[in-house]
């Protein structure tokens, strides 16, 4: 491609740079490199462009420069690979003002040094220390007239001309894929990512759904779902969930492949719904669960089939479909469910939803033991186990109240992305049943937890026995009996803590936690059978094929 038909595309928006593309981010240095390559005549590698009919979302700004978009139903060039060469080379050219982070970058500033030699580097940015009457601006160069050439002493003028002809010359590398479908596109983009780094669905549908005449930006939609959604403290529900909850409700499937094949134009037909589908099913986390916060949930999955079911059923469920639900919600959270092969699993568990739907308990093939010698043996506590936030959101459910003041406790988002957040609290504190021999094991079990606010309890708790700080907050806090009930400690004296006993506390705790899950659960055959551990910390395989 010559130099006059690459400027030319790139000034008619013929040529674009598709969202999924990392940002612009040479600089000034780096760019006059590259230009001093091409003024040498030197290769600098192969522009692999997509020619395609599809109008993806793309970066219209190259070079700071709005640029105009081609006519609909015309071929476009995407770029696959070479965007930050071709934008810089178009920056350079052009003179663009580049924004970045914190400052503007003026590529304007590029000169070319008349009285470099051939091994020497012609194209500079840097001009301090250089003599200003041998430079003359890159742009002025290639651009400028008669007259502002002319300027210049007589002996610089073929030297002008000649490195102005090399420019506009030269004769760039290009293969063109041709009207590929968009996931082989982003598989050869992929490929030739040197950071090897492969692209999400969500990356490859914001590129795919993009779709001006209906005003259809699903970045801009995902963001606005998330905005929306933060109000309610579900703010991290993750874009690759929402993706799944559009193909279920397409296609009863999630995997990869499928969400790629996704219709267009039926995606953005169903958007709308799906977005007020899992806004109910926030809502209904929230009110029946009373699971307060998105990082409380089991699984972010969870929110895919029940985002189905309210997508089918507009009402909230009562009845046995409510029951169903909520036998559904903990069998899923307490077995480890989605801890693995997500997709697949949520597409057997889409037929359980189906017969929810039609008031008929489903059966399971993955059963949930409810004994207390099971929960102390698997309570091992880490903020990341769907285990343990399944016994959170028990406690959560509760509504916690603080020690001191039987005030509601605070829990936040913020607070709680890590084991040691503000809002976990080890009753029986961790260095008090380190001196007195326990091991850590024993020491830092979820039966062990109690969410509170940072404010004043572990301020005034620190490192003391439990019969030590909560004798201290009888004093202040008259309701302290019932304070405690909201976080599943239902006698004080039964529960060992007067005299300190953290073995008949973790039992005690083990027999209330036992007594929630039974609540929820709708007893199966197969329950408790051969059960004696979970395994959940969810699989980073990532979307399966």
């Amino acid at each position: 491609m010559s130099y006059n038909v690459l400027i030319s595309d790139l000034e008619k928006g013929q040529i674009k740079i598709p969202q999924f593309q990392r940002d612009f981010v040479w600089d000034l240095r780096q760019s006059a490199k590259l230009m001093d390559s091409i003024l040498k005549g030197y290769p600098i590698g192969t522009f692999i462009l997509w020619k395609t009919k599809e109008r993806l979302r793309t970066i219209r700004d190259i070079g700071g420069i709005n640029l105009p978009e081609p006519p609909k139903g015309d071929f476009l060039d995407l770029v696959l690979d070479g965007q930050q060469r071709i934008t810089s080379i178009f920056a350079s050219l052009k003179g663009s003002k580049i924004r970045r982070e914190n400052r503007i970058e003026d590529f304007s500033e590029m000169y070319v040094d008349l009285e470099a030699n051939y091994d020497d580097r012609i194209v500079i940015a840097d001009i301090e220390n250089k003599n200003k009457e041998t430079l003359i601006k890159l742009t002025d160069l290639v651009f400028g007239g008669l007259e502002l050439l002319g300027s210049f002493p007589k002996k610089y003028h073929n030297i002008i001309d000649e490195h102005k002809k090399t420019i506009q010359s030269y004769a760039f590398s290009v293969v063109k894929t041709r009207e590929v479908p968009i996931d082989v596109a982003t598989e050869i983009f992929t490929r030739l990512n040197t950071g090897g780094k492969k692209l999400t669905p969500f990356q490859i549908m914001c590129a795919k759904t993009f779709e001006p005449s209906k005003q259809f930006d699903l970045y801009e939609k995902y963001q606005k779902l998330i905005d929306d959604l933060r109000s309610a403290d579900y703010e991290t529900v993750p874009d690759s969930t929402v993706l799944q909850v559009v193909s279920m409700i397409l296609k009863k499937e999630c995997k990869r492949k499928v969400i790629l094949e996704l219709d267009k134009f039926k995606f953005i037909e169903v958007w709308d719904a799906a977005v007020d589908a899992i806004e109910r099913t926030v809502d209904y986390f929230r009110s029946f669960y009373r699971i307060p916060v998105s990082q409380l949930l089991p699984y972010d999955a969870l929110i895919v089939p029940f985002s189905y079911f309210f997508y089918h059923h507009k009402d909230k469920p009562v009845g046995d479909k409510q029951k169903y639900l909520q036998d559904f919600f903990w069998r899923c959270s307490l077995s480890a469910r989605y801890s693995s092969s997500v997709e697949s699993k949520l597409a057997q568990d889409i037929k359980r939803i189906d017969s929810i739907l039609k008031d008929k308990l489903p059966e399971y093939d993955y059963a949930v033991n409810e004994s207390p010698d099971f929960i102390k043996k698997n309570g091992w506590f880490s903020s990341g186990r769907s285990y343990v936030k399944a016994i959170l959101c028990m406690y959560a459910y509760h509504q916690p109240k603080s020690f001191n003041d039987n005030s509601l406790v605070n829990i936040s988002n913020d607070w709680l992305k890590m084991a040691h957040s503000k809002n976990y609290h080890h009753f029986f504190p961790k260095a008090y049943l380190k001196k007195n021999g326990f091991k850590k094991e024993d020491i830092n079990s979820v039966l062990n937890i109690t969410i509170v606010d940072d404010f004043l309890n572990k301020r005034e708790i620190k490192q003391k026995d439990p019969k030590e700080y909560m004798g201290e907050f009888k004093k202040i806090n008259l309701n302290i009996e019932e304070t405690m009930k909201t976080h599943l400690i239902n006698d004080l004296d039964r529960f060992g803590i007067w005299n300190n006993d953290y073995k008949t506390f973790i039992e005690e705790r083990a027999k209330a936690v036992c007594n929630e899950i039974k609540k929820r659960i709708i007893p199966q055959d197969n329950d408790g059978v051969n059960i004696e551990r979970v395994d959940d910390y969810e699989s980073e395989s990532g979307l399966e094929e």
